[in-house]
């Protein structure tokens, strides 16, 4: 897909609506996706991955599914969650539609699907899912993940999804040396050909012991 469409906070063309068969959260569900966004015809191998390798969010609070799309991980993180705040944050007002869509259509009163501006400063998460938009660049990138991780409430975990071949162990390194030092950054598990990485929030008690590596 051209990064025209994917990036763009109001894509070119009309929206042209599909419904797609996805299984999220344990459950078969039918989802409204468009053109102009990222992977209208599926769940992506990527956000394939960090659900498949990802612990159960925690029952309550605010989460954050950053770059969100059309909604998997938001919407896994909803149904999994029914009393958690979900925020999918995206810049593509054509995917934020879709999430809102989505939402309805499953009952899902949970989710506040908003640009990253729109985000109230003073919320704070329980957790943080994403599969990062690398093809930004790394520049905007970097600025992004450094605005949000640190968002993350002591003890809680931040878990992100990135291709191996698209630099995710350089994004490790970056990661570890540039979030505050009550921060670690681990990689949680490795399937087809990507990374999960945790990032961990201490909370002040010492570490918790890191998840088992998944080869």
């Amino acid at each position: 897909m051209s990064s025209e469409h994917y990036f763009s906070t109001s894509p070119s063309g009309d929206a042209v609506l599909r419904t797609i068969s996805v299984r999220l959260a344990g459950r078969d569900l039918q989802v409204t996706t468009a053109n102009g966004i990222f992977s209208p015809e599926r769940v992506d191998t990527g956000t394939q991955v960090l659900l498949a390798h990802t612990p159960a969010p925690p029952p309550g609070g605010h989460f954050l599914d950053l770059g969100c799309g059309w909604g998997p991980i938001a919407l896994t993180l909803a149904l999994e969650s029914p009393h958690a705040t979900v925020w999918a944050v995206d810049v593509n007002e054509r995917a934020l539609d879709m999430v809102r869509r989505n939402a309805e259509a499953l009952g899902l009163s949970n989710i506040n699907a908003c640009r990253p501006e729109d985000v109230p400063s003073d919320v704070q998460f329980r957790t943080v899912w994403s599969n990062p938009p690398i093809r930004v660049g790394k520049n905007e990138l970097h600025a992004m993940l450094s605005h949000w991780l640190p968002r993350l409430d002591a003890g809680s975990d931040a878990w992100l999804v990135v291709a191996r071949n698209l630099g995710s162990d350089s994004l490790h390194r970056w990661l570890q040396g540039e979030l505050p030092s009550d921060f670690t950054v681990m990689r949680a598990a490795t399937s087809k050909g990507y990374r999960v990485l945790r990032v961990r929030h201490r909370s002040g008690t010492g570490l918790t012991q890191p998840i088992d590596v998944v080869g």
